[in-house]
């Protein structure tokens, strides 16, 4: 019988295995020893024809299964309770390291198609969003409490699922000078505005915070001011009469 084997980059001789296995549809715990080994054997023949470096693993492989081919060939013994299993069946081993082998490659496989799937995700770096580290001075009000402010108001809103294709690189919907932009605009139609009617229905979570590192912004550029009538109601936004839009 002839066996045509394509000379295939293996990462070992239990990847070479494997192959064989499965391109003979072969059941991994009834394994015909005599087949796989002449296979095994004539790979690793065609290497030496192509002049091609055999790895000292695969030599090691091919003793392995002619040990075990030798062994299946002599007659059997009567099974004794006190024998190994190994002495039942000389395969067992080379089977249980198959089997590890085939756990260690599925999760290899699943790992590479996640390594691509993260190639494919891009990260916006972390922005410095006040320069020098000048420190934000808001009068007659206390920062933390625009923050349950605007906490508060992330807690109302409803949540939405937004599905996200992995494929695709997606753009920043919401910038810092885009939200600074919209403020100074509305502020031009009315000298004051409250921080909910910087937002419709269909904000989410990144544009609410990214209108609040705005709102901050402002506040140290002495562009606007704000109030807050009580604890968690919505904030106030007001044009400082001394600047121009």
């Amino acid at each position: 019988m002839s066996y045509k084997i394509d000379i295939d980059i293996f990462e070992g001789p239990m990847d070479l295995l494997i192959h064989l296995i499965n391109e003979a549809e072969i059941d991994i715990y009834d394994i015909p020893i005599n087949t796989i080994t002449e296979q095994f054997l004539v790979y690793l023949k065609r290497m030496e024809e192509l002049d091609l470096e055999i790895a000292s693993e695969f030599l090691i492989m091919a003793s392995t299964l002619i040990e075990i081919k030798s062994k299946m060939l002599l007659p059997k013994k009567p099974i004794d309770e006190q024998m190994e299993i190994e002495e039942i069946d000389p395969r067992i081993e080379l089977v249980k390291r198959l089997i590890e082998y085939k756990k260690y490659k599925t999760v290899s496989k699943e790992l590479r198609v996640k390594e691509v799937v993260q190639r494919k995700v891009y990260y916006k770096p972390k922005e410095d969003i006040f320069e020098n580290n000048i420190e934000i001075v808001v009068e007659n009000m206390d920062i933390s409490m625009l923050l349950k402010a605007v906490n508060n108001i992330l807690k109302n809103r409803e949540k939405k699922e937004i599905l996200l294709s992995i494929n695709e690189i997606q753009r920043e919907e919401y910038t810092l000078e885009d939200c600074i932009e919209s403020i100074r605009h509305q502020l031009t139609l009315k000298d004051n505005i409250n921080f909910t009617e910087l937002l419709d229905s269909n904000s989410n979570v990144e544009e609410v915070i990214t209108y609040f590192l705005s709102l901050l912004e402002l506040i140290r550029l002495e562009f606007i001011e704000v109030k807050q009538k009580k604890d968690f109601t919505d904030i106030l936004i007001i044009k400082r009469k001394d600047k121009d839009t």
